[in-house]
């Protein structure tokens, strides 16, 4: 089939990639010096309605002059629904407000490249050859793979490009058109506003010339330069707004085919135990009850062993399938233990080299006369996406054909599990991408799907929307990782690092992201374990930075910044301790290994100018953080109130590039801050006997609005490509709190989340 041929390319591509950077010169012969495959036209015409012409695979003009605009990236708050319009918007020159939304369909131009170009573990000060031939050459290899997801804070660094393009090339043919039928030359006209305009008076609007349009020739499309921008750089509301305000937004929950079925499920007590048996006769003869499925010869893979309870409504059917009398198969996972995790891990720091992300200079050194080492352990616990909707899935097998109504962050990964489940073609699977209510990584997985394909094959040709509980999902997830770090550092007489030793352990995300999925082996470095660490911009001379690799038997999944998440607190809370023991202030201590990184001086700077000092009774902890690109830095102004942890301020400097929309980057900056910060005071899924002890938001907290500190952001004005803007304000504020934490109390806080008892 069609579907499995596209899939086995799809496999041996990715393959190639996870050899690392060996594999990718392997890539390169024959292949990588060729320049990259375009991303303006599709492999088949983008489909529109009521006349509207498609002027390439990206917009089309109707004749009214509303842009239609294929989206191919996920909404879930982090605002792209109005960032990426404006790019379009702003090369076209029309209002944003002309500009139509419509599913990008499953084309290879709408892969996302950005995102798997950005997972090669090179240094952010790297300028050499290897780093520029590996980023080409992986670009290269993902707009082959052109894999629809959202993720990795890319979606305006990876549209930057092609979305403009598709802009200027229809600005482009529209100016063709209105000189063709003017006959006049085209360097005469101009565009305002969705017209065509000529001194001399005449003009023509986008919608009457877009049928001339498609017959011209764009050429090479001619970008706009940053300072004829109209648009880019200015705080656009929100066009997502509106309809989440007045309850018309459609979130993945709001599916409602005709004819709907509801589906609940009954999991494992325990990581790894299988269903062995269970007795459907009680719960079919429960009200509404219609069916009871043994998911699991179906999904073998791709989820955990389970039932399913179909039911005329999701309550009845979450009540059969907590109901259901099951026997469970005891999988190896039934002693595991969040103490035998750090055990463990603790045993291959002792045992294991790992492998050197980054090492410069000599960590050993032989001279060790007048030298001061700092030494400390820190611990990071799994943690869960805890998103505000609820896992769910709606699907629909009939006729061959399968129909998808689902919260996704990887619609072209979601196609490809529904025909592999359903045993059709990927052709035969249309899916509608509707609103997230909440990522963070959790819905790049696609069990869910799997799971409601799998339940809908039994129901008849109706549709069947599978709903998890809370508990559930907290106690089911693909879990942000544990992880454990030792540090090492040598002060000189001065007080500066004279060296810098560090290795880490966790398991592999990336491992099992592409086994869980892609059904691949997971070998080599995994640049998610040791990002925040290997790529520090501190000027050390002697530095090591490592990594060892542990088999998880906790499942593992990206979570909003990844390892970022709890690499920036091992590394900024060390750089802490060291600024302490070498008794000088951590910002200056930090200035002082800046002065080849102005752009990382000025983002600190600013926030720490932002911030002032202290009120009485409180202080004042800072980091600095770069991760996807953008670097951010952090003041967190801490009390310590009845013996609890407040965090009454935030001061966050970002400097992310080229700021399209200031408004949704303050937006991120609080969201981030108000989500790292619910996991560095309350966040910890701790596991006993195989089994996941927290539930729900009363013993797995999230913050409340009452505890929401003041969250100030300053934007650097930069002229840079545009980076990642969801994720970037996350890793910075728990060491930011740690280190108020320690000028207030003494009490240097080494293990997440923060606690003073």
């Amino acid at each position: 089939m069609a579907g499995e041929k596209n899939t086995s390319r799809r496999r041996f591509l990715l393959g190639g990639l996870g050899l690392g950077v060996a594999g990718v010169g392997a890539l390169v012969l024959g292949w990588g010096v060729l320049p990259p495959r375009q991303r303006l036209n599709g492999s088949a015409p983008l489909p529109v309605t009521d006349g509207a012409v498609a002027l390439n695979g990206w917009l089309a003009i109707a004749t009214d002059g509303t842009v239609t605009l294929a989206m191919p990236r996920s909404e879930m708050g982090q605002g792209v629904h109005t960032a990426l319009p404006m790019l379009v918007a702003e090369e076209l020159d029309v209002a944003l407000s002309k500009v139509k939304l419509i599913q990008a369909p499953m084309d290879k131009i709408f892969g996302n490249v950005a995102m798997l170009a950005d997972g090669l573990p090179f240094h952010p000060d790297d300028r050499g050859r290897v780093k520029a031939l590996a980023q080409w050459t992986v670009a290269k290899a993902a707009r082959e793979l052109g894999v629809i997801v959202t993720g990795g804070s890319s979606s305006v660094k990876d549209g930057w490009g092609p979305m403009r393009e598709a802009g200027a090339s229809a600005r482009a043919m529209l100016v063709g058109a209105a000189a063709a039928l003017w006959q006049l030359p085209a360097a005469q006209c101009r565009t305002e506003n969705g017209e065509v305009l000529h001194p001399d008076g005449r003009r023509a609007s986008y919608g009457s010339l877009a049928q001339r349009a498609a017959a011209i020739d764009p050429g090479t499309p001619v970008l706009k330069a940053p300072k004829d921008f109209k648009l880019i750089g200015q705080p656009a509301p929100r066009r997502d707004t509106p309809s989440k305000v007045n309850g018309s937004a459609r979130f993945g929950i709001d599916a409602r085919p005709p004819g709907m079925l509801y589906a609940a499920l009954h999991l494992p007590p325990r990581l790894g135990d299988t269903l062995a048996a269970f007795d459907a006769a009680p719960v079919l003869a429960m009200p509404g009850v219609k069916k009871v499925i043994d998911l699991t010869p179906r999904l073998a893979q791709r989820s955990v062993s389970c039932a399913a309870v179909v039911a005329d409504t999701w309550w009845r059917a979450k009540q059969a399938a907590a109901a259901l009398p099951t026997q469970w198969r005891a999988g190896p996972q039934s002693n595991l233990s969040s103490a035998g995790v750090y055990a463990e891990f603790a045993r291959l720091l002792d045992s294991e080299a790992g492998y050197a992300y980054h090492a410069s200079g000599e960590v050993e050194s032989k001279d060790v006369q007048g030298l001061r080492q700092v030494s400390a352990e820190y611990r990071a616990p799994f943690l869960a996406h805890a998103a505000m909707e609820p896992v769910n899935c709606t699907a629909q097998v009939k006729n061959g054909k399968v129909m998808l109504w689902v919260s996704t962050q990887a619609p072209g990964i979601a196609v490809d599990v529904a025909a592999k489940v359903a045993g059709v073609d990927a052709k035969d699977v249309v899916i509608e991408v509707l609103l997230l209510g909440g990522g963070f990584g959790r819905r790049l997985e696609v069990d869910m799907i799997a799971q409601a394909v799998a339940i809908a094959l039994q129901c008849d040709g109706a549709p069947v929307q599978l709903v998890w509980t809370r508990e559930q999902d907290t106690q089911h997830d693909m879990y942000r990782p544990a992880a454990l770090a030792r540090f090492s550092a040598r002060l000189d007489a001065q007080g500066g690092i004279a060296s810098w030793d560090n290795k880490s352990v966790s398991g592999s995300i990336t491992h099992q992201f592409l086994q869980r999925n892609f059904g691949l082996p997971g070998a080599g470095p995994d640049k998610t374990t040791a990002e925040g660490e290997f790529d520090m911009p501190y000027e050390i001379a002697n530095q090591r930075i490592a990594h060892v690799i542990a088999d998880s038997a906790v499942p593992i999944g990206y979570w909003r910044s990844v390892g970022h998440s709890h690499n920036a607190f091992f590394k900024e809370s060390f750089i802490d301790e060291l600024a302490h023991a070498a008794g000088r202030d951590g910002v200056a201590f930090r200035r002082g290994m800046l002065a080849r990184h102005p752009r990382h001086l000025a983002v600190l700077d600013a926030a720490v100018a932002r911030a002032g000092s202290a009120p009485p009774g409180h202080a004042h902890g800072v980091a600095l953080h770069q991760s996807f690109g953008s670097i951010v830095a952090q003041v967190a102004q801490v009390a310590v109130e009845n013996g609890e942890i407040r965090v009454r301020r935030v001061v966050c400097a970002i400097d992310c590039g080229i700021a399209v929309n200031p408004n949704i980057i303050a937006q991120q900056m609080e969201s981030a801050v108000l989500f790292g910060l619910s996991a560095a005071l309350g966040g910890e899924i701790t596991f006993k006997e195989g089994k996941a002890l927290q539930g729900n938001f009363h013993d797995y907290p999230v913050l409340r609005m009452g505890q929401e500190p003041l969250v100030e952001t300053i934007i650097i004005a930069s002229a840079e490509h545009p980076e990642g803007v969801g994720e970037p304000g996350t890793p910075p504020i728990a060491p930011a709190v740690a280190n108020a934490v320690f000028i207030l109390t003494g009490k240097r806080l080494r293990s997440l989340p923060l606690r003073l008892g």
